[in-house]
């Protein structure tokens, strides 16, 4: 997402009062909405070499940067100009025009080595301008990074030659662009014409020798070789008559010479098409609220007397941003938690399959954030507040069991402990009654959801509190229950005593009713005997005369074959 810019003008991002440098609040709140990586281009040079000019260029403005018409240095510190970058639109370019070095009117030098080593530290294109040429004091300006080399390296190391010490921090140094301003000379050696980057090359080319004097000639040059690898250069004109370069930000373009103009738009194009985001050791890319982080590191030491170490710079970043990744990871598990607990869970199981889900996104959300964890520092602290944070859930979540089935028993037993109260288990088998409507209000009590962990505890200590109760109701069925046994035997003895005479007189009765029952069954089965024999009869008569039937059939059937077979010898005969 692209962040939203809005700088009409340049802001003073580090202030230098009385040569005491202090960060501007509003710049760094600027800085701090910046999502996008940044391209930060700073511009160092001796005071009126025209920095300003170039870098309001490249803000695509023809006024910003304040450009100074007097021998007095104008601008104070380090200025700032936030802009969407012209062809990369996933880019914000920052702009860092510096307070002039070399300002006569300083008390102490190390100011500007001051300013000189922030514009390195904090930029991705460092431009250095000068003044005619590549002279011998140009170089030794810049000379100034030696200064840094001890500081910049992650390993110290007394010999300058060990590359592989700085070689850690040169993918994150700056490029470097050198601009000659007011350029008068011959691009040409020995008769041949160069370009302005072989010019360059060879102005920083170390020479070959025994003098003593060849040291310190190489020294700066392999300096800005080793930590510069990328350089490019570029030659401006003098783009006016002096006496309208006082007033070259309001002069048009056919007041201007054709061929400076052509010359700036070629620096303004190489600069927009070679963009390099600022990154930092371990290809940390840097946004608004890390450069942030680093202006205030670098400021913060270089007040304390020291000159800002990159390494220091770096760490203090991923103390800054992994404590935010830590929060940021937090806030993640509370809305995850938030929005998939609901307590009380109905086992402890639910609730830590539900923590290890979050906790687990919680952790990813912190490995997209955090960089140069040391030992897991952070990461260990994030474990270590999840894990508190879990124990807290837990602790909730037995609270909101245990308050969830006390509220859930008040409601269920509540007509119950009202029917105790209003007498209605005093009295014979009320105790059976009462253990029959306790179980039956327990079994309504578990099928009620969502009780948590805590519902057989909260229930078991519900019921021991009514135990007291429940042993007055069964000594008082007892009681009542002894003396209505009594009751109920003797009514039981009379009771059987008229039953007895009840049961001799229906025995009698009885007797006489199988008497009769048993002469009404005889003369039946003798019905039935004469009845079953005049059938036999009947069967036997209609069986002979079957017999009888089947007999004359059978007769007449040979007869008839026979006949067949004598009609058939008669006619073989004839």
């Amino acid at each position: 997402m692209a962040s939203e810019i809005h700088m009409p003008g340049p802001v003073c991002l580090i202030e230098n009062i009385n040569e005491q440098l202090m960060v501007n609040q509003e710049a760094l709140k600027i800085l701090s909405a910046i999502t996008q990586p940044v391209v930060v281009v700073a511009i160092v040079g001796l005071y009126r070499t025209g920095k300003s000019y170039l870098m309001n260029k490249l803000a695509g403005k023809k006024q910003g940067f304040s450009v100074g018409s007097t021998v007095q240095s104008h601008t104070k510190g380090i200025w700032m100009w936030c802009v969407p970058h012209p062809e990369k639109p996933n880019l914000t370019l920052v702009l860092l025009d510096t307070e002039g070095l070399g300002d006569v009117e300083k008390v102490d030098e190390k100011n500007d080595t001051q300013i000189f080593a922030l514009a390195i530290l904090l930029s991705s294109i460092f431009v250095y301008n000068t003044m005619n040429k590549i002279d011998q004091e140009a170089i030794d300006l810049l000379h100034n990074v030696t200064e840094l080399t001890n500081l910049l390296r992650e390993r110290s190391s007394p010999d300058l030659d060990d590359v592989k010490d700085a070689a850690d921090f040169v993918g994150v140094f700056p490029d470097l662009v050198w601009t000659l301003r007011d350029f008068f000379l011959e691009l040409d050696i020995d008769g041949q014409v160069i370009t302005a980057d072989e010019y360059l090359e060879n102005s920083l080319r170390p020479k070959q020798g025994t003098d003593q004097r060849v040291p310190n000639f190489n020294l700066p040059r392999l300096c800005i070789q080793k930590f510069f690898p990328e350089k490019k250069c570029f030659i401006f004109e003098l783009p006016s008559h002096r006496k309208n370069l006082a007033q070259l930000e309001t002069l048009h373009d056919d007041e201007v010479d054709p061929e400076f103009l052509q010359q700036v738009a070629e620096f303004c194009s190489y600069i927009f098409s070679h963009s390099k985001i600022k990154t930092l050791p371990g290809d940390i890319k840097v946004n608004g609220p890390r450069l942030e982080s680093l202006v205030l590191t670098y400021v913060n030491a270089i007040n304390n007397g020291f000159l800002p170490c990159m390494d220091s710079a770096v760490l203090a970043l991923a103390q800054i941003e992994n404590s935010a990744a830590v929060q940021k990871a937090i806030a993640h598990y509370d809305q995850q938690m938030g929005q998939k607990v609901q307590l009380p869970t109905e086992t402890l199981q639910e609730l830590l399959d539900l923590h290890r889900a979050s906790e687990r996104q919680a952790i990813e959300v912190f490995m997209k954030s955090s960089f140069k964890d040391v030992d897991q520092k952070f990461l260990k602290d994030l474990e270590t507040q999840l894990e508190a944070k879990q124990k807290d859930f837990c602790k909730q979540n037995l609270q909101a069991s245990s308050d969830r089935c006390s509220a859930l028993l008040q409601d269920i037993f509540s007509p119950l402990e009202e029917e105790v109260n209003q007498g209605i288990y005093s009295k014979p088998g009320g105790y059976h009654l009462y253990i029959q409507k306790m179980e039956r209000l327990k079994e309504n009590y578990y099928q009620k959801p969502r009780k948590g962990t805590e519902a057989e505890k909260t229930l078991q200590k519900y019921l021991m509190s009514k135990e007291s109760v429940s042993d007055a109701i069964l000594q008082t069925d007892l009681t009542l229950t002894a003396k209505e046994k009594e009751l109920k035997e003797a009514r039981l003895k009379a009771e059987a005593a008229q039953a007895e005479a009840q049961r001799l007189e229906e025995i009698e009765r009885q007797n006489q009713l199988m008497m009769e029952q048993r002469e009404r069954l005889h003369q039946e089965q003798v019905r039935q005997m004469e009845r079953d024999r005049a059938n036999w009869l009947a069967e036997q008569q209609r069986a002979q005369e079957r017999k009888i039937q089947e007999e004359a059939r059978r007769l007449k059937e040979r007869l008839i074959a026979e006949n067949r077979r004598f009609q058939n010898r008669l006619r073989r005969l004839f």
